[in-house]
């Protein structure tokens, strides 16, 4: 192995990134007041990034700044300030999700590392190829929902250099595929501003029937990852820097698992290390976890990722209760499980299977006998609803909090020495010359003795007498790191002379300023923005486009003589059905729809489409960009997946993957769709005017997990082809779930979503392509709800009468959301 793998830590703050430098982090990634996904961190402000990141490289650490969400058009000028502040404060590397910011990266910054964040939905090796196509990347990192073969099959090494998460929270939804948040509450996971909709309890409604499933409420809240026992294979894997999420935990968190983790890549690297212990693994599940899991890193095991028994903090399990009495309780521990050690102090909770917002807990007062004993008074619990049966979980151990708190606070920081590199020259009768070199001097800096070199009558000055003498550098910041020996001749120099001549080296290269950080050009997003044009398509009619999910609103789309249709089945093989039904009605263009993901060897599904030779293609992921970039034979249009939002972004994806029209951005208000029909060609983009927002987009099956014993789709029975699923959330809103081909589950918004009521300003900004999308309506709604945004387009019906007409035809009704929706 050439590299050496890196350990990157988070750091929501000043003690997280002490904490992670004391632990052993190769690096540490925090994020700034804005353009971060952590917006609820303390975050670092502009003017820590000097300090910090003098602190960080002095120690040998880096620092990588987060910039991974979605940029607006408004927003470019202040992202452009942004990158220049990072580059002048010598930032390492950005990790960055907007395709649109990672090029103005690339132009104004080129000297920072640039890092594809996870939000970019990296899934397969050609979506990284599509990507490496419009720049040049330092790092990928891939999506936590990839198994070790599916890395394996990256390439080793891979194009780009690899990332992945080994240890945090896992989001239930693809990062940069969320839309909860945005949808539910105007609160956009790709702006750092989720609002954990996945941690929420729900209802499973069956064919209209709500199951029975007990204390199973957490459908969506996924366990915490630990793959501290996968390192040695995601090293072999090619991975090269292993990532821990937790950017708003706490700094013994971060010191806790950073220590566990070193130790693990240490020993998996073959390094005098001890290896990893019940202690170590204790540590990892005490800070915090919701329960740890490999997650896909093995593989597919729905179960074992989502139980659905609670979505908190819980901590290692103790055991069963068999005997409580008033202040209390005795447990027989789980027979298979090493449990925890108990003591006065620790933080425990009751789990009765009950409403979790109404759980117990209380700190032990005192073990006596075998018995776990509560203040009567202070404890506040209950006692009247514990009983035998209830299981009970460790929350908190003050002592080993205190134990990792004295472990980073006082660990003795050794400041990295600077390497000198020196070279020494020189002849009997001439002086002795050092030349010291150091990778942050801006030139190397030269000391000459005050008396010529002797002939040696005995010992001549060796490469082993010289690097013992000039290698004291003591408590100086520097090291000898080579010395490259250029007398000529036996030479001789009296050991006091160089002694002086390494002091006054040291000094010299002390007073040398450093190299200055690397600073940004003199492009401007000016430069990158789309040339101003003339919109093409003013003068022309509105079109609209309909997307179909079934054959029967097929059919309603071609009976009101749509132009054109996208169809996005979960059977692909339907498909080759649909292009024939539409070929008997010429008015009418099919284009198929690709999955919104694409995981190692899942091309095959693109082939599909192509074998039923449709007109064009709806691509939703870079891997498909890829596939169809040199097919110009299709007409072929983006996705709102891929997250367009501002014009650059625009620009680089219409230009390098041919395209004919991109959806614009899920994301954004209408102050911000407009913003961005000013700042590109408005003829550029189509906008979905109606439709069930995609909530969540995940690779955890609900049909699998909660409606069958099986643990993939190999033996689940496939449930999801033969019942009709919603959630329903906290307020009683039902939620529609539907799988796609590859068995990923989309939970679609209950409630439909307008934008009739802007459509004059749509319009009037240039805008001329809408799509109207259908869910689960029959012929009948769906015919009913085309014939209404058919008649807005043409004038006869108003906006304002849309919502109430579309109502009609709408089980739950409708609600502007997102494009109403003010930041």
């Amino acid at each position: 192995m050439a590299y050496s793998p890196e350990l990157l830590s988070p750091a929501g703050n000043w003690d997280c990134a002490r904490a992670a430098v004391a632990a052993g982090a190769d690096a540490i990634f925090f994020g700034l007041p804005a353009f971060n996904a952590r917006l609820r961190a303390d975050n670092f402000t502009d003017a820590d990034l000097p300090e910090l990141m003098e602190f960080l490289h002095r120690h040998g650490v880096k620092g990588f700044v987060t910039m991974n969400t979605l940029i607006f058009t408004g927003e470019l000028s202040a992202a452009e300030e942004q990158l220049r502040k990072v580059a002048a404060a010598g930032v390492d590397a950005l990790i960055i999700q907007d395709l649109g910011l990672a090029r103005m990266a690339r132009e104004i910054a080129p000297q920072v590392e640039l890092h594809a964040s996870t939000q970019m939905t990296l899934t397969s090796p050609e979506g990284l190829h599509f990507v490496e196509r419009l720049f040049p990347l330092e790092r990928a990192v891939l999506a936590r929902e990839l198994s070790l073969k599916e890395i394996d099959r990256f390439g080793q090494p891979a194009s780009t250099p690899l990332e992945v998460f080994v240890h945090g929270a896992l989001c239930v939804a693809y990062s940069g595929q969320c839309l909860t948040s945005e949808s539910l509450g105007q609160r956009s996971a790709n702006r750092g501003e989720c609002a954990q909709a996945c941690r929420m309890p729900y209802e499973l409604v069956v064919d209209g029937e709500t199951q029975p499933l007990g204390e199973v409420r957490y459908l969506l809240s996924p366990q915490d990852l630990a793959a501290v026992d996968q390192i040695p294979g995601l090293i072999q894997a090619g991975v090269r820097s292993f990532k821990i999420e937790g950017r708003l935990k706490s700094p013994e968190y971060v010191a806790a698992v950073t220590r566990v983790y070193r130790k693990a890549i240490d020993a998996a690297l073959g390094k005098p290390t001890p290896a990893i212990t019940a202690t170590d693994r204790y540590a990892l599940e005490m800070t915090f976890s919701r329960g740890l899991t490999p997650g896909w890193l093995s593989g597919t095991n729905h179960p074992a990722l989502t139980h659905g028994r609670f979505g908190k903090k819980r901590g290692p399990f103790l055991g069963t209760i068999t005997e409580a009495q008033n202040g209390w309780i005795r447990i027989d521990p789980p027979p298979s499980q090493q449990v925890p050690p108990l003591k006065a102090g620790d933080g425990i909770v009751f789990d009765a299977g009950e409403n979790r917002d109404l759980e117990q807990g209380a700190a032990i007062w005192k073990i006596e006998n075998d018995r776990i004993i509560f203040h009567r008074t202070y404890s506040g619990i209950n006692f009247d609803r514990i009983r035998p049966g209830v299981t009970l979980y460790k929350t908190s151990d003050p002592a080993l909090q205190s134990e990792i708190r004295r472990f980073w606070q006082n660990a003795k920081l050794t400041p990295q020495k600077t390497a000198i590199h020196l070279t020494v020259t020189g002849c009997p009768g001439q002086p002795l010359t050092l030349l010291g070199r150091t990778a942050h001097a801006p030139r190397p800096f030269e000391v000459i003795s005050s008396v010529p070199l002797q002939p040696a009558s005995k010992h001549s000055l060796s490469a082993e007498i010289l690097t013992r003498q000039l290698g004291r550098l003591g408590d100086t910041s520097f090291e000898l790191k080579t010395l490259d020996l250029q007398l000529q001749g036996d030479c001789h120099l009296p050991v006091s002379e160089l002694n002086r001549l390494r002091r006054e080296l040291v000094a010299g290269l002390e007073s040398e300023p450093a190299t200055p950080a690397p600073t940004a050009t003199s492009v401007t997003v000016h430069d990158l923005l789309p040339p101003a044009a003339a919109n093409a398509a003013a003068d022309a009619s509105p079109h609209l486009a309909v997307l179909c999910r079934s054959l029967d609103q097929l059919d309603a789309a071609l009976a009101g003589k749509v132009g054109t249709i996208y169809c996005d089945f979960e059977d692909p093989r339907r498909y080759k059905e649909a292009v024939a039904r539409a070929a008997e009605a010429p008015a009418s263009r099919i284009h198929l729809a690709t999955p919104r993901i694409l995981k190692p060897g899942e091309t095959g599904y693109l082939k599909l489409i192509e074998r039923a030779a449709p007109d064009g293609v709806l691509l939703r992921n870079l891997a498909s960009l890829e596939h169809y970039r040199d097919r110009d034979d299709l007409e072929k249009t983006g996705d709102f997946s891929l997250n367009v939002a501002n014009p650059i972004t625009a620009k680089l994806l219409l230009e390098e993957a041919r395209l004919s029209r991109l959806t614009i951005s899920y994301d954004l208000n209408i102050g911000q769709v407009l913003d961005l029909l000013q700042g590109a060609p408005p003829s550029w983009f189509e906008l979905t005017l109606h439709q069930h927002m995609p909530l969540f987009h995940m690779e955890h099956c609900v049909f699998c997990t909660f409606m069958s014993s099986g643990t993939s789709y190999k033996d689940c029975g496939r449930p999801c082809e033969s019942h009709v699923v919603h959630l329903r959330d906290r307020v009683g809103q039902l939620h529609r779930l539907q799988a796609d081909v590859g068995c990923r589950n989309t939970l679609f918004n209950g409630r439909a979503q307008t934008g009739a009521r802007f459509f004059p300003a749509l319009v009037a900004a240039g805008l001329r392509h809408f799509r109207l999308e259908f869910l689960d309506e029959d012929f009948a709604a769906a015919e009913t709800t085309l014939q209404n945004y058919q008649g807005l387009l043409q004038g006869q019906l108003q906006p304002e009468d849309i919502a109430l007409r579309v109502a009609a035809s709408e089980k739950l009704g409708v609600t502007e959301g997102t494009l109403a929706s003010v930041r």
